[in-house]
């Protein structure tokens, strides 16, 4: 028996999806991530935009072009917010939201609606077996932020943490070269007054390699910072939402930190490490947005020196308070995109030039073009040319900038 489980959407869901991959390898499934022909698909959803809602709701009719007798489960935040989107497409599917994901193993003869109830309690999920290099670690869930553009609080609800020890308990388990520690608004974690701080200390004797998820700006202080510079072996990258460089559109999103703010986080963590990997997140063109505030976002990257951005353009979400705001038309808001993605560019470029001539480790991922790729601790992406590939890490030299990392050669 074949299975695909498909995964659209942020890195928790990834994580959950990884383990619902281990619970089918247990059950004897051949199991993938990537769209192939299978007698069962898990489709796990994402509705933090409207076009991933799009992407979610296509993948029906996708995945019965592969195999139109298949068993097709839809799970995850598209589904909480609107599971009648996909049960009406078949009267054959099963159709589960995001809570009660370690359950749906349990469910495979099932069809129809089957919706959980909200909980409270941190759900945790079964033994994870990953089939990417890097492994995801959930540790968190929920969140209690409400920005007024983000629809997943609503989805997800509240912060709930998961026990340090359990945390621990699954790295020891899986022993990944990589555990990315994530979390629907990891910088929330409290873990019966354990925030993440604490949590990273104890990983402090962990061998894997620690990389973590989004954060918040309201996390980065000596103390956490301290604490992560002490791991054994720390990623530095720290990908730190911004959402916008203006103060008046942050005060919108109610976003709790002003660009003034932001940029002394971004200051502090260069304090602690030499040659950080520093992403973000930037929304284009949110309701209000005038020409001046886009150019207080631009001038904020040009300023910060991000390694990376992702811009993407705002998407009213129903039920959400900036959804009742005018929005922008969508001329202005793909000429600002236009332009965020033309300083992604030089970011990106910027960033390899910066690593040329300097040494950093790399792990093995993947084989493009002739190249073994795979990425730096502080994430950038490289291509070794005439490589062995193997599953340790790598020392390597950055000799040059190269599509969307730089070339590197092995130091032997």
């Amino acid at each position: 028996m074949k299975a695909v489980v498909f995964t659209l959407g942020c890195k928790v869901n990834e994580c959950e999806s990884d383990s619902l991959i281990s619970g089918l390898c247990d059950l004897g499934y051949e199991v993938s991530d990537k769209l192939v022909p299978a007698d069962l698909y898990i489709v796990n959803t994402c509705a933090v935009t409207a076009e991933a809602e799009k992407k979610s709701r296509q993948m029906a009719s996708r995945i019965r072009k592969l195999s139109k007798d298949a068993k097709i489960i839809f799970t995850g935040c598209a589904v909480q917010k609107n599971p009648k989107q996909f049960s009406s497409k078949a009267d054959d599917f099963l159709v589960t939201g995001v809570f009660n994901k370690n359950q749906i193993l349990s469910m495979l003869n099932e069809k129809g609606e089957k919706i959980a109830e909200q909980t409270d309690k941190f759900e945790e999920l079964l033994s994870t077996k990953s089939l990417r290099t890097r492994a995801y670690i959930k540790v968190q869930d929920g969140c209690n932020n409400f920005c007024s553009y983000c629809i997943i609080p609503y989805l997800r609800g509240r912060c709930r943490a998961r026990d340090p020890k359990s945390v621990i308990a699954e790295i020891e388990m899986i022993k990944p070269k990589e555990a990315v520690i994530n979390g629907i608004n990891l910088s929330a974690y409290d873990f019966n007054g354990l925030k993440l701080k604490h949590l990273m200390r104890e990983l402090k004797d962990v061998d894997t390699r620690i990389r973590l998820g989004s954060l918040e700006v309201n996390v980065i202080d000596d103390e956490f910072l301290s604490a992560v510079k002490n791991l054994k072996n720390f990623a530095p990258h720290f990908h730190l939402s911004l959402q916008s460089g203006s103060n008046s559109v942050l005060k919108k999103m109610n976003r709790h930190y002003t660009r003034e703010e932001y940029i002394d986080k971004v200051n502090l963590i260069r304090k602690y490490f030499e040659n950080p990997c520093i992403t973000t997140d930037i929304i284009v063109g949110f309701p209000t947005e005038t020409e001046g505030d886009f150019k207080d976002t631009c001038a904020l990257v040009e300023q910060v020196r991000f390694s990376d951005i992702h811009p993407f353009p705002f998407s009213p979400r129903s039920g959400t308070v900036a959804s009742k705001m005018q929005d922008l038309s969508s001329e202005v808001k793909k000429q600002r995109l236009d332009k965020l993605l033309e300083l992604k560019a030089k970011c990106k470029n910027d960033f390899a030039l910066s690593m040329v001539g300097k040494e950093a480790y790399f792990l093995f991922e993947d084989q493009k073009d002739g190249y073994a790729t795979g990425y730096t601790e502080n994430y950038l992406r490289v291509y070794v040319k005439d490589f062995c590939c193997d599953k340790e890490f790598n020392k390597v030299k950055i000799i040059e900038p190269y599509l969307d990392g730089a070339k590197a050669v092995v130091v032997r």
